[in-house]
């Protein structure tokens, strides 16, 4: 396959941190970077070689953009896909518009990974409260509503708790089309990062396990418990059937309950992602370093661990404050990411490598 070469220059869609990190992994290997993004407050600006502030759907915009680059990529999934869709016309771009279409919407995310033998909880699509009233019969309590589109970190989801619940639900989510789930009984989250080139290659890094806190991933921990350990296969060959179903260039997430009766999909995530920010450190090549080599058509780089147990803390908030405190910690490296504080705000991590 060809590869671009150092120098030339990558597009991102997207000015927050995942951006922000890609364009420091494509500095590394002698690339140029451009973002483009609405937001004031751009992160990813601050890393990468340029940064244009501007509407996604603006086609003058969008010319350019392609215009000036030699590929391009993006850092999250909830941009519109008509955009994307627009640039794939006129420059590569990884992954393609195909992989985010799915990934945005839930209902058709669920259905694509169950043709394809994925395990998933039970769920039915519902877009009014006759029909969310239905789910819940069917399905039963306790159950998750969660808006089809544009959640993440626990955002566009409410607990059902019992069936009176419904109606309050319906109201909380904005009675917008979504889906409902059962839960799931497992012993711990985890997620496979895997990272396919354009000619089919694939590797993919150790699972870490996940925790979350009020819906937002507070820590990954390596090497995973053997719960995890037991379920790494299957969840791994499932993410490697998604990618090569969708021709899928870069890095993908997809993230896992450890079930009774083995790994539960939960969502897939097509970009770089939270849980593989102890790469940095943690792994011979970061997930930020591996999706550019991927998306240029790079070599793929080494996925294994460079210490026995790494442990990555994701700074919420005021959680950054304790700056001082982790610079002086041995063996912590401390990521801020440049944000202005707010309460319930990713503003950096930190991973710990264990001896």
């Amino acid at each position: 396959m060809t590869m671009l070469p150092p120098g030339s220059t990558i597009g991102i869609l997207g000015g927050g941190q995942l951006g922000r990190m890609l364009a420091v992994a494509a500095a590394q290997l002698g690339y140029h970077t451009r973002i483009l993004a609405p937001d004031e407050e751009a992160v990813a600006a601050q890393t990468a070689t340029s940064f244009t502030r501007a509407d996604y759907h603006s086609r003058i915009v969008l010319d350019e953009f392609a215009a000036a680059a030699d590929v391009v990529t993006y850092e999250f999934e909830n941009i519109a896909l008509d955009p994307v869709q627009y640039l794939a016309a006129k420059v590569p771009v990884h992954p393609a518009p195909a992989a985010l279409g799915i990934a945005q919407d839930r209902a058709s995310e669920k259905a694509f990974v169950g043709e394809i033998g994925g395990r998933t909880a039970p769920w039915a699509k519902v877009e009014t409260l006759a029909e969310l009233e239905a789910a819940v019969a069917e399905i039963g309590t306790p159950a998750i509503l969660k808006t089809l589109r544009m959640g993440y970190d626990g955002k566009g989801q409410v607990r059902i708790m019992d069936a009176g619940e419904v109606a309050a639900a319906w109201d909380a989510i904005g009675q917008r089309p979504a889906i409902l789930e059962g839960f799931v009984t497992f012993s711990h989250e985890f997620s496979i990062l895997l990272v396919r080139r354009g000619d089919g290659q694939m590797v993919s890094y150790p699972p870490p396990w996940n925790e979350h806190e009020d819906g937002i991933l507070a820590r990954s921990t390596l090497p995973a418990p053997a719960e995890i350990a037991s379920q790494w296969g299957e969840a791994a060959a499932l993410a490697g059937r998604i990618a090569d179903r969708l021709d899928y260039v870069g890095v993908l997430a997809c993230e896992f309950f450890a079930g009774a009766d083995g790994p539960v999909f939960n969502e897939m995530a097509p970009r770089v992602h939270n849980s593989g920010h102890w790469t940095i450190e943690g792994a011979a090549c970061s997930q930020f370093e591996n999706h550019i080599r991927a998306i240029c058509g790079l070599p793929l780089g080494d996925t294994a661990l460079t210490a026995p147990s790494v442990a990555m803390e994701n700074l919420i908030g005021h959680d950054a404050d304790r700056w001082a405190e982790i610079l002086a910690e041995p063996g912590a490296h401390l990521h801020l990411y440049g944000k202005e504080t707010r309460p319930g705000r990713k503003m950096g991590h930190v991973t710990r490598l264990g001896r």
